[in-house]
């Protein structure tokens, strides 16, 4: 039975050094029954992101150059891994799924976020694709997975952020622990999943391969998930972005919850309940240090150190506020409507505050959310909103914690609760 699952993010496999450095974690551990989840290599999502905008909204050409970009970054790893002795399968296999993704990103007469999940789709299996060749050259036996045969999707899909179907993926995925020979690693792509049908991609929404190792973590039955981190666990606070920051060593899946609620960007925030429901251990570990203690969140309530304030800051907030525009109370009634189209847009809330007359909330900024949810929403309602907000939150707050960071920034909503102080801030 597969018992352990290693999640490698997109900064873990960055270069053919990251690789080689994954390689060389694997190949300790290879014995202990692991799956692994891997990323799209460094920045490739974001890349792929502008070569689709540069084919639905400029042309061809630019669209060309920016996907050349993509191919030389992988050559360059491929060339730092293999040099001139790659396998010519192996490169057939490569330039193939570059043909691939040419040929999808040509279809612009589709929506927009489906056609981001058919091509976004490639960076997870490219990146998967080189990881097992290396592995292979390591004498790592490794058995390749196509995530969408095993995380099946929802009967209606959510493009860009699908909820999987549990009893299509568990009856998927759980047939691997009677399939699984000792010694063979399984490698399969986070974020990526597909359509009960075999014919669609759908990704499971940014950061989403955390999820995805806790989706294969909770079918599987498997004792632990490890997060593999360029930091030494889960941090109080972005150390590129606050001094001093601090390791917390346990927290509770609840704790967890809450800080991938606000923002934290070492947990997706679905990632828990799947682990909580099993009691699955989830460690987060330095790819840079292994031989450090990871951070241990599980059920133990016991050692939640709320001693440890923890600093979280959410940029690139859209905040909208809402009214009626005959002057009714923000009840029931009208709560209702706003967010029932909320979630039919998938607009999801990082801060929301209410008073008589108003509803306040911040969102991920997206053109196009709050375009559709204004044609929505402005013959009931009255909307404002401000662009390009950051969103600061301080879990465990104690006074005067927030000094350093609000200085000399405008203040536009202040809310906290008995434990969580929250800045709205321009």
């Amino acid at each position: 039975m597969i018992k352990r699952i290693y999640k490698f993010g997109g900064a873990s496999v960055k270069d053919a050094e990251a690789v080689r450095n994954l390689a060389q974690i694997v190949g300790q551990h290879k014995d202990e029954d692991i799956l692994l989840v891997v990323s799209a290599m460094g920045k490739t999502t974001n890349m792929l992101e502008k070569v689709l905008a540069d084919f639905r909204e400029h042309d061809g050409n630019l669209g060309m150059e920016a996907l050349h970009e993509v191919i030389s970054y992988h050559d360059s790893i491929i060339q730092g891994l293999f040099g001139e002795n790659a396998n010519p399968e192996f490169g057939e296999n490569i330039a193939g799924l570059f043909i691939e993704l040419w040929e999808k990103l040509q279809k612009t007469d589709v929506p927009y976020d489906y056609q981001y999940d058919q091509t976004v789709c490639y960076g997870e299996l490219i990146s998967t694709s080189i990881i097992q060749e290396y592995l292979s050259k390591c004498e790592v036996p490794t058995r390749w997975l196509d995530a969408r045969k095993y995380v099946i999707t929802d009967i209606e899909p959510t493009f860009r952020a699908a909820n999987p179907d549990w009893d299509e993926t568990r009856l998927k995925i759980s047939k691997l622990n009677d399939e699984h020979i000792r010694g063979i690693v399984c490698l399969t792509q986070g974020f990526i999943g597909g359509t009960a049908d075999g014919k669609h991609s759908v990704t499971l929404g940014r950061e989403g391969s955390d999820f995805t190792a806790a989706i294969f973590a909770n079918c599987l039955d498997a004792e632990e998930v490890t997060i593999w981190k360029d930091v030494d666990g889960l941090l109080n606070a972005d150390p590129k972005r606050f001094a001093d920051t601090v390791k917390i060593p346990h927290i509770p899946y609840s704790e967890a919850i809450e800080l991938a609620f606000y923002g934290a960007s070492i947990i997706h925030p679905k990632t828990i309940k799947p682990l909580q429901n099993k009691g699955i251990v989830l460690k987060v570990q330095s790819f840079l240090r292994p031989d450090h203690n990871p951070t241990i969140i599980d059920g133990n309530h016991q050692k939640n150190d709320e001693s440890i304030p923890s600093f979280i800051v959410k940029d690139n907030q859209t905040l909208v506020s809402i009214s009626p525009r005959d002057y009714s109370f923000m009840d029931e009634h009208n709560l209702k409507t706003i967010f029932e189209v909320c979630a039919d847009l998938n607009i999801h809330a990082n801060m929301i505050q209410t008073s008589a007359l108003m509803l306040s909330f911040c969102f991920d900024s997206d053109k196009t959310k709050l375009k559709q949810m204004m044609a929505y929403l402005t013959e009931t309602f009255s909307i404002k909103y401000n662009e390009g907000l950051t969103l600061f939150t301080i879990r465990h707050y104690r006074e005067g914690l927030e000094r350093d960071f609000i200085k000399d920034k405008k203040i536009l909503v202040k809310q906290g609760s008995r434990s969580t102080l929250q800045f709205v801030l321009s």
